[in-house]
């Protein structure tokens, strides 16, 4: 369950870190660090790093999500393998399948059936995140990767860190977005007011979008997005900082019966093999559901 606390600065200096770990003992000083990185903790509702110096007066909210699962199981899910070698899977994961147990889907998500596919993952990766490199939202669809051994993961993780792995995405949004060609540069930081969304935010971490008008259906775009980082939730964050959310997206735009999820699909990516540095690049089509919906709106 979820826990959360608030308390006021009555001596100034002292580091947040360390302050967050006299309020709440229960806490590591480590796993206090990760809560202020990862934006569960706020001063004076807004996101710092574990070594700020705190004020007298200063208000600091502590939230504590739910403790992660211990265990993982395989489990017999389908899975669309595009490609497959003795390094890594890359998957055509479906939309409402979650890339990893978090709490609220503590089963039935992607790593739970690659498990079942490779018996051996996580041992050899470790970890309650076996071969993750890089994540899907559970409501998008496309192309992702997952690592088979520590090695391979390492070298993708390097890879995606340099911005070596170029990823596509195929999204349609509501209105005509003009200019056809453009990018977004906007920083993407936890919410202060919504913990569970993501905001532009000014101490948040760098984010760039670039995108492309594939074709206007009406009042609306297809649109070609390439993200250059990999911020939670850029491109829906971005894109929705502009006034154009994607379709069907419930968090920042609008829930709609016409549109049942996000229309956002992975549809490229371009990375290097670990063992032999060859660069490959994988794509794939949209799937049904969302050319039905380019169906009914056309």
């Amino acid at each position: 369950m979820t826990k959360g606390f608030s308390f006021v600065v009555d001596v100034a200096g002292l580091r947040l870190d360390k302050f967050v770990g006299e309020r709440c003992p229960e806490l590591s000083r480590t796993h206090a660090q990760q809560l202020i990185r990862d934006g569960f903790i706020t001063v004076n509702g807004k996101s710092a790093k574990p070594s700020l110096k705190l004020n007298a007066g200063d208000k600091v909210d502590i939230v504590i999500p739910p403790e992660p699962i211990s265990h993982l199981e395989p489990e017999n899910i389908p899975l669309k393998i595009v490609y497959e070698d003795k390094d890594l899977l890359v998957i055509d994961k479906p939309a409402g399948l979650p890339v990893h147990p978090a709490p609220g889907h503590p089963s039935h998500t992607l790593v739970n059936a690659v498990l079942s596919h490779l018996p051996s993952l996580e041992k050899e990766a470790g970890s309650l995140r076996p071969g993750i490199v890089h994540r899907l939202d559970k409501d998008t669809s496309g192309l992702l990767i997952v690592a088979k051994n520590r090695l391979a993961q390492a070298n993708l993780s390097q890879q995606f860190k340099s911005r070596i792995v170029k990823k596509t995405y195929i999204t349609l949004v509501q209105g005509k977005l003009t200019p056809e060609k453009g990018t977004i540069e906007a920083a993407i930081g936890r919410d202060p007011s919504h913990r569970q969304r993501m905001a532009i935010v000014a101490r948040g971490r760098e984010a760039r979008t670039e995108y492309r008008v594939i074709k206007y259906i009406g009042n609306y775009s297809l649109l070609e997005i390439k993200p250059e980082t990999g911020r939670t939730h850029q491109i829906r964050v971005h894109l929705a900082a502009i006034g154009f959310p994607v379709v069907g997206d419930a968090t920042y735009g609008l829930k709609s019966s016409r549109f049942p999820r996000q229309f956002l699909h992975a549809s490229k990516i371009t990375f290097k093999l670990p063992s032999t540095d060859k660069e490959i690049t994988l794509e794939s089509p949209l799937p049904p559901d969302l050319e039905q919906v380019l169906r009914e709106i056309s």
